[in-house]
């Protein structure tokens, strides 16, 4: 069995070291660790180097090329360098549980290793002192884990530090183009084509600070956003047309079930309906968000178009 561990990277240098380390601490050893560097002007390449002449399972793909390509090329080019059973994804700034890889190994090898699959776990947030500040973010931030292509076409739960592919599933994805997230187009193409499988159990401390790209959402978040009511209608139709987009990718694939097949194809055209097949296409196909609050202004947007613009 193969293991490859991705890790991108870009002015990581506050936190790396740390997080590397636990990768090292983990209990299950027979990995190897695949970093490429998105451009860093910090001491990020520097690090990295001290611990590839340290650990031979650490590899640093493009020390003498570091081109900035953005962080969903970073991660495919990663996942394209060397071919292994599973991948398992690593962000720069977080700390990984001791078992996490253990434990998602012991659930990835119940599952034919021929078809397409992703395994993900629960998060536990910490302030940049590793400090919980809430102990699962699948239930403070998305209420449940999503693990099927109805509800991932709308809402991804899935936070790529704590993901794992199979190579099934990741000779499936063939570009970068219309992705919103590398982990939310992977778990579309794992539940549309193979399986999405939940682990509740938090497998790393996901780390939040002021230079996080993503981030867990924070009551002070949802604050700001409300206090700008246009700006945030605009977030949201923002998303649902990239969803919409992203979603569109899946229509290539030729193994696709023709129940799911329409419904990627009625989700994708879902604004080019008139007001009344609107309302009943969400009825019959029940589309919807992971929280209540966010169904309805997603519903509501949906139905009456408010400040829609097509392009």
């Amino acid at each position: 069995m193969k293991v490859n561990i991705v890790l991108s990277t870009y002015n990581g240098a506050r936190f790396l070291a740390e997080q590397l380390e636990s990768i090292q601490k983990q209990t299950f050893t027979d990995w190897q660790l695949l970093i490429r560097d998105d451009g860093s002007t910090d001491t990020t390449p520097k690090i990295i180097s001290e611990f590839v002449a340290s650990d031979p399972r650490i590899r640093f793909i493009n020390e003498h090329d570091r081109q900035n390509v953005g962080v969903i090329k970073n991660f495919f080019t990663l996942v394209k360098y060397d071919v292994a059973d599973y991948y398992f994804f690593s962000d720069q700034d977080d700390v990984w549980l001791p078992d996490k890889l253990a434990t998602m190994l012991a659930e990835a090898v119940k599952h034919d290793l021929s078809q397409p699959l992703m395994v993900y776990m629960d998060l536990s947030v910490v302030d940049q002192d590793l400090i919980v500040t809430q102990s699962s973010m699948i239930r403070s931030q998305s209420h449940h884990a999503n693990t099927t292509l109805l509800a991932e076409l709308t809402e991804n739960t899935v936070t790529g530090g704590v993901a794992m592919i199979n190579h099934a599933l990741a000779e499936k994805w063939l570009d970068t183009n219309d992705i919103i997230m590398h982990d939310w187009y992977l778990a579309l193409l794992a539940t549309a084509t193979g399986k999405l499988v939940y682990i509740d159990t938090p497998g790393e401390l996901y780390r939040q600070h002021d230079n996080n790209v993503l981030g867990a959402r924070t009551l002070k978040k949802r604050f700001q956003k409300w206090l700008n009511p246009l700006a945030a209608i605009g977030k949201y139709w923002w998303l649902i047309k990239t969803s919409q987009k992203q979603a569109a990718l899946l229509l290539a694939e030729s193994d696709l079930a023709e129940a799911d097949r329409e419904l990627i194809e009625t989700y994708v055209g879902l604004l080019d309906q008139g007001l009344i097949q609107r309302i009943k296409l969400l009825k019959r196909y029940q589309f919807k968000k992971n929280k209540g609050f966010h169904t309805a202004v997603f519903r509501t947007l949906i139905v009456t178009k408010l400040g829609y613009r097509k392009k």
